[in-house]
């Protein structure tokens, strides 16, 4: 199995526990700010210091990072912080399983994104392979049903934060791998802990100063959270390498349909944990998802 993609699904797992972690502590003392908040402010030191050690350890010099670097970084830091917030307020609006379905339709628009700002286009297969994984996505959410209330569905609040997420997370995903490509490095995994580095250093400050200024007493919030929080900030730490891994050794599009196995994981944990039900519908989304992540994996 090819390293990306062993690195999709190590990143798919943590950021399902992720996931899991940020819907228990937004249910307490924490804003969907302060939530947000939780996952950079514990995860940038680790990763500062594991590029630290990394080059110690290599005898290596920090990349250089140009312009254009920081403006792909910057550019996906806001994004994704405006994702995970739509991502953590989707929480209080739908049950675990479902609510994160809506943000997956990240998947198609990471295609259009990537053709839209690298020019990276994808294969007829494997446009066949992620519009399968969609309509898997869309059964397991039951959004389009034969009930009469899809339309309804869409238009809600939870579909409007859903798909809200998913473009954010797809331009985010997309400028990223064009960040780490503009790193004169052969080492991927240099490559992506570097611009995770600038990535998560950025968003910590700025998501301070949003803090400070619009919700000052959720920064004691956090740190009094910490027990809790820092498993955030682990997690997304790891998730966030095993993407950036990824999107620095393939395309994006082809990156973000394997991580699909995301909502296999997300499923499991809903029922596991959270105690929620499991449908027969839920069981074909499932295998589409299944069908396309397969697809994806042996014959690209």
């Amino acid at each position: 199995m090819e390293t990306w993609v062993i690195a999709t699904i190590l990143a798919a797992g943590f950021q399902t526990a992720r996931f899991m972690l940020q819907k228990q502590i937004s249910m307490g003392a924490l804003s969907t700010a302060g939530a947000t908040f939780a996952r950079f402010v514990y995860s940038a030191p680790l990763v500062l210091v594991l590029v630290a050690v990394y080059l110690y350890s290599r005898g290596i010099d920090l990349p250089a990072m140009s312009g254009l670097f920081w403006i792909y970084a910057l550019l996906g830091g806001l994004g994704q912080i405006l994702a995970t917030i739509c991502v953590v307020a989707l929480f209080r609006q739908r049950n675990f399983a479902v609510g994160i379905t809506f943000k997956n339709t990240e998947v198609v628009l990471t295609a259009f994104a990537g053709l839209l700002v690298l020019g990276e286009r994808v294969t007829p297969a494997g446009l066949a392979a992620i519009l399968l994984g969609l309509v898997g996505v869309l059964v397991l959410s039951g959004t389009p049903g034969l009930s009469g209330n899809w339309l309804r569905r869409l238009a809600s609040r939870a579909a409007g934060l859903g798909l809200l997420a998913g473009a954010l997370f797809a331009v985010s995903s997309v400028t990223y791998r064009g960040a780490s490509l503009e790193l004169a490095s052969d080492d991927p995994f240099l490559r992506a802990m570097v611009t995770l580095g600038a990535v998560t250093a950025s968003q910590t400050i700025a998501m301070t100063l949003w803090l400070r200024w619009r919700e000052p007493g959720q920064i004691s919030a956090v740190i009094a959270a910490r027990r809790r929080a820092v498993w955030i900030g682990l997690t997304s730490m790891a998730g966030s390498l095993c993407w950036f891994t990824a999107f620095t050794l393939q395309n994006v599009a082809y990156v973000k349909a394997v991580g699909q196995v995301e909502l296999i994981f997300l499923l499991a944990a809903s029922i596991l944990f959270f105690n929620e039900k499991f449908t027969r519908r839920e069981a074909v989304g499932i295998a589409l998802i299944s069908v396309s992540v397969l697809s994806l994996v042996l014959f690209l």
